[in-house]
């Protein structure tokens, strides 16, 4: 079966340093076959027998933090859900004439009703939000980098471990699974 895992904070302004190459090893280690990498920041597709997300992201976890000394929060989700996340995108007709607004939040789980109402509190126009499970489709047409609908936005108003994606990686990833 395949599965990509994203993992959160690595490679990014010189702390908790992976080397792509390395990364796969330790997947190959764990198992996995055909691991393939996406640039240096953790997007991971592999085969592996059928188990639990859950279960293969404490399993990448706990081998990453053995291997390197370091916690990295890891999401792990099955080929089907990626192509759920990138048919799904309601700001997609936006993106021709903003092709760097479009961003993916991958929450841990859906969110309850009441982070969703916590959410509703919240407007940041221009930019935009929608939530669809556990997937927040972000449209910022100035930039992730102004926004304030970020991943830690996302992650304190939920209650939920959260990574984002940009639409580009997104897309890319879904050729890698195809």
């Amino acid at each position: 079966m395949q599965y990509i895992s994203l993992l959160r904070g690595i490679n990014v302004s010189g702390q908790k340093k992976i080397k792509m190459q390395d990364l796969r090893a330790l997947y190959e280690g764990l198992g996995f076959k055909e691991v393939d990498s996406y640039i240096q920041s953790g997007n991971v597709v592999f085969n592996t027998k059928k188990s639990k997300a859950s279960t293969l992201e404490k399993k990448i976890a706990l081998a990453i933090s053995k291997a390197y000394g370091f916690e990295v929060p890891v999401m792990v989700l099955e080929k089907e859900e990626w192509s759920y996340l990138q048919q799904h995108n309601p700001f997609q007709e936006k993106q021709s004439e903003f092709p760097k607004a479009l961003h993916c939040t991958i929450l841990e789980k859906a969110p309850s009703q009441e982070g969703l109402d916590r959410l509703a509190d919240y407007s940041f126009l221009p930019d935009e939000f929608v939530v669809d499970g556990r997937y927040i489709y972000v449209f910022c047409p100035n930039g992730y980098g102004r926004t304030k609908i970020t991943n830690n936005f996302f992650e304190s108003k939920l209650k939920l471990r959260a990574t984002t994606r940009n639409w580009r990686s997104v897309n890319t990833i879904g050729e890698m699974l195809a």
